[in-house]
């Protein structure tokens, strides 16, 4: 399956396509169990997962091109992945690309800030110039060897520069080649609205909790002209947050069976898991041996 192909179809479709962000591989099969169409592979909770740090330009190309191949070894959906900022200059971005498809990301997520980058909502942003972003799509474009593969642009610039720069960048990536725009830390609804009419593009919208852009429904997103929206921090803090309170309960009681009402449980586990089906797979090797 091209699952980029897919992820152009869902594109061309009548909703907007709803991807949760995943942090590993874990949480990348439970949001394709929970029947969402796509996964975001979001740099924040990498991050995250894999540093215990926050996403301040700290974590590595290596270290999420190995997380993008993990998440699309284990998940059938169509995955987007965030690739900060191409990890350098426009050579820099041809190899993104080309490791990114190689591990079957069907949507590649590109930003303008300079490095060390910073998570779309923090303060302290910087961007580079306009120019300088269009070469790196144009590198994106030319890396890409899916001519399926989604590659989406985004721009930094309201923190730094305003709404109006932010719409000039937004149509420049867009006329160097970028499939979809990505308008980061839209501030109000009127922005969010306006911005499908002046750019005249595919809109992507991020949704995070407590974030500089205002929450909205898909369907009104959709409305407004986006067609895709992630939700990248979600199942992070929702982890967070249930991890803390089991192990909290578990420091107070020093009995493991207080925690089992939150938890789930060992056979269930396996089974979501896929323990069942592999084994079935294991046998079926060994034949008249079992």
């Amino acid at each position: 399956m091209d699952r980029a192909k897919k992820l152009r179809e869902l594109l061309a479709g009548e909703r907007i396509i709803m991807a949760p962000g995943a942090y590993d591989a874990w949480s990348a099969r439970l949001v394709e169990k929970a029947g969402f169409p796509a996964v975001y592979m979001t740099g924040y909770g990498v991050s995250a997962s894999v540093l215990g740090r926050p996403d301040i330009g700290l974590i590595s190309f290596r270290e999420m091109a190995d997380m993008a191949r993990n998440i699309c070894a284990c998940t059938e959906v169509p995955v987007i992945a965030d690739a900060d900022n191409g990890y350098g200059g426009a050579l820099n971005v041809v190899r993104t690309v080309q490791e990114y498809e190689q591990a079957g990301v069907a949507g590649i997520q590109l930003e303008d800030q300079v490095m060390p980058k910073r998570c779309g909502h923090m303060e302290g942003k910087q961007v580079i110039p306009k120019e300088e972003m269009a070469a790196k799509i144009r590198a994106a474009a030319y890396a890409r060897k899916n001519p399926n593969t989604v590659l989406i642009a985004r721009t930094d610039a309201i923190a730094v520069n305003g709404y109006e720069d932010a719409i000039d960048r937004a149509a420049a990536y867009r006329e160097a080649g970028a499939d979809v725009i990505f308008v980061e830390a839209l501030q109000t609804r009127e922005q969010a609205a306006g911005a499908s009419q002046l750019v005249g593009a595919p809109l992507f919208a991020n949704m995070v909790e407590h974030g500089k852009t205002p929450l909205d429904t898909a369907e009104h997103l959709y409305q407004m002209g986006f067609r895709i929206a992630i939700y990248p921090v979600v199942t992070l803090y929702a982890a967070t947050k249930a991890i803390g309170e089991v192990l909290a309960t578990l420091k107070e009681t020093e009995d493991l069976r207080s925690c089992m009402p939150y938890e789930v449980d060992f056979p269930h586990f396996n089974e979501m898991i896929g323990l069942g089906e592999l084994r079935s797979l294991e046998k079926s090797f060994l034949g008249d041996c079992t």
